[in-house]
C-alpha cells in the first residue's frame, strides 16, 4: 500500500542561505546573445508592436487606450496643467476620453511618451512589456527549484522554458487585454519580481528601490514593501518607502495643486476609475456589490472579508517564505492584493504568468498516483485565463446585477482562483499531517521519491 508522505519541500525547517535562488541576469543575457534564434523569437513581438503601431499612426488607428491617458498625463504635467480637475484631460483623443486616475508621479515616468504620437506611443509601451513578459518569465525560472538529475531535460533548459512560456502567454487574458489597452501592468510586475527576487536576494543595496518606483507609478505595489518588511528584508523595505515618498515630496515641489489634490480628493474616489460591479473588475467588493445589488454595506463587508483572508494568507505567505520559496510567498501577497483591492481590472491579473510557471515546475515532482491532481489542478488555473470565460457572459449596463448563479460562478473565476487554490493547499497539508501522524503511529513511515526531488537546489 502506498502512503502520502510529505515532501521536503512541505517540511518547516528553513532553507539554507545556498538554497536561496540566485538568478544571474548578465550571464543570462550573455548565454541569449550567442543564440541568434531565441533573439529572434524574443523580438517578433516588439518589433511587431512597433510596426502596427507606425502603420496605425500613417492611418490614424485608435491604438492603446490607457496608452492615451498615459501620454495626455505626461503633456498635461510638461504644460504645467492639472492632472484631475476634470474627468478628462484636454491632451487626449477623442476615443480615449476617460480620467487621470494614477499619481502624479506617474505623469512623471510617462513623459517619454509625451515626444510620440498616440500610436507610436503605444507600440513602445507594448514592445517594453513584451520583454517584460520575457523577463518575468527568466527570474520566476530561475527562484524555482533546480530540476532533479533525472528529471526532464527541458526544465533544465531556463532560455527554452522562457521561450515557450512567453510564446504561450501571449494567449492568457490579462497579458493580451494589458497590451491590448496599453497599460503598465506587466512592467510593474516585471519591476517587483526583478527587486525581490533578484536584487533583494543578493542583498543589492538597490534591493527596494524598483518596488518604491512601482508604488509611485501604481499605489497597489506598496503592500510589497510591506512583504519586505515583514519577511526581515526591513532595509529593503525603508529604501523602497524612501524612494516612495522622496518622489511625492519631489511632485509636491513640481506640481503641489495636483499632488494635494490627489491624495485629499482623487484617491478616496473610486468611481471615478470605474464602475464597482462592473465585469472586468475581479476584487472581492466586486463580488459582493455583484451579488448584494450594490448594497451600501457591500464593499465594507467585502473588505471584512478581505481582512480575515489576511490570516491564512499571512501563515501561507510564511510558510513559504521559511522553506525559501521566495516566489511562493511573494505569488500570496500578489493575489491577496488583487483579492483585496476595491479596483482589480482583469488586466492587472498579470501576476498569473508566474503563478503558472511555478505550478508547472512542480508537474514532474509527484508520483503516478497523485499525477492527476497537479495536472488537472495547473490545467484549471490555466484555463481560467486562457479561456476568456469573462468576454462571453453579459456585461455592462448593470447587466451583472441580474446575472444567474452561474454566471456569478464563472463572472467571478478570477476571484475564486487564488481562493480554491489556497484551500487546496492547506487541505492537502492536512492530508499529509494525517498521513504522517498514521505513519507515526504503525512505526512504518515510507518517504518517497518526491522528497528528493523537492530538496534539489535553486535553477540558475
Amino acid at each position: 500500500m502506498t502512503r502520502t508522505v510529505p515532501s521536503a519541500a512541505d517540511s518547516e525547517a528553513p532553507a539554507s542561505p545556498a538554497a536561496q535562488p540566485r538568478l544571474a541576469l548578465r550571464r543570462s543575457l550573455a548565454r541569449l546573445s550567442v543564440r541568434p534564434r531565441s533573439i529572434l523569437i524574443l523580438s517578433v513581438m516588439p518589433l511587431l508592436a512597433i510596426a502596427v503601431s507606425i502603420w496605425g499612426w500613417k492611418h490614424e488607428w485608435n491604438l492603446g487606450v490607457d496608452s492615451a491617458v498615459y501620454r495626455a498625463g505626461a503633456l498635461q504635467l510638461l504644460h504645467g496643467d492639472n492632472l484631475y480637475d476634470a474627468n478628462t484631460l484636454p491632451t487626449e483623443p477623442g476615443w480615449a476620453l476617460l480620467p487621470f486616475t494614477y499619481p502624479p508621479t506617474a505623469a512623471l515616468f510617462f513623459a517619454p511618451l509625451a515626444v510620440l504620437p498616440v500610436q507610436l506611443s503605444w507600440g513602445m509601451l507594448t514592445a517594453v512589456s513584451m520583454l517584460a513578459l520575457a523577463l518575468s518569465v527568466r527570474v520566476a525560472i530561475g527562484a524555482l527549484p533546480k530540476p532533479a538529475a533525472d528529471g526532464p531535460r527541458w526544465w533544465a533548459s531556463p532560455a527554452r522554458s522562457t521561450l515557450v512560456f512567453f510564446l504561450v502567454f501571449l494567449g492568457f487574458e490579462p497579458v493580451w487585454r494589458t497590451t491590448f489597452l496599453g497599460q503598465i501592468n506587466i512592467i510593474l510586475m516585471a519591476m517587483i519580481l526583478v527587486d525581490m527576487l533578484v536584487l533583494g536576494a543578493r542583498g543589492s543595496r538597490w534591493g527596494g528601490i524598483l518596488v518604491g518606483v512601482a508604488a509611485a507609478i501604481k499605489l497597489t505595489p506598496l503592500v510589497f514593501l510591506g512583504h519586505l518588511l515583514v519577511t526581515g528584508r526591513w532595509k529593503d523595505a525603508l529604501r523602497g518607502l524612501a524612494t516612495f515618498f522622496g518622489l511625492q515630496a519631489l511632485m509636491f515641489a513640481i506640481n503641489p495643486h495636483d499632488a494635494w489634490k490627489y491624495w485629499t480628493q482623487t484617491l478616496p474616489d473610486t468611481g471615478r476609475i470605474g464602475p464597482v460591479h462592473w465585469a472586468g473588475n475581479q476584487s472581492l467588493s466586486a463580488l459582493m456589490n455583484r451579488a448584494t445589488d450594490l448594497a451600501p454595506w457591500a464593499s465594507s463587508v467585502a473588505m471584512v472579508i478581505g481582512l480575515l483572508l489576511a490570516i491564512p494568507a499571512l501563515w501561507l505567505m510564511f510558510r513559504f517564505h521559511r522553506r525559501g520559496q521566495a516566489l511562493a510567498a511573494l505569488l500570496v501577497t500578489a493575489f491577496w492584493t488583487l483579492l483585496m483591492s476595491p479596483i482589480s481590472w482583469t488586466h492587472h491579473w498579470v501576476w498569473v504568468v508566474p503563478l503558472v510557471v511555478l505550478l508547472v515546475s512542480r508537474l514532474p515532482k509527484t508520483t503516478p498516483a497523485t499525477a492527476w491532481k497537479r495536472w488537472l489542478g495547473t490545467f484549471l488555473v490555466a484555463f481560467v485565463f486562457i479561456s476568456c470565460v469573462l468576454l462571453i457572459l453579459p456585461n455592462g449596463r448593470n447587466v451583472e446585477l441580474h446575472w444567474k448563479v452561474w454566471q456569478n460562478i464563472l463572472g467571478d473565476a478570477y476571484i475564486l482562483m487564488p481562493v480554491v487554490l489556497g484551500a487546496a493547499l492547506f487541505l492537502r497539508w492536512g492530508l499529509q499531517r494525517r498521513a504522517r501522524n498514521r505513519a507515526a503511529a504503525t512505526g512504518d513511515p515510507e518517504p518517497d521519491d518526491l522528497a528528493v526531488a523537492d530538496a534539489a537546489g535553486p535553477a540558475r
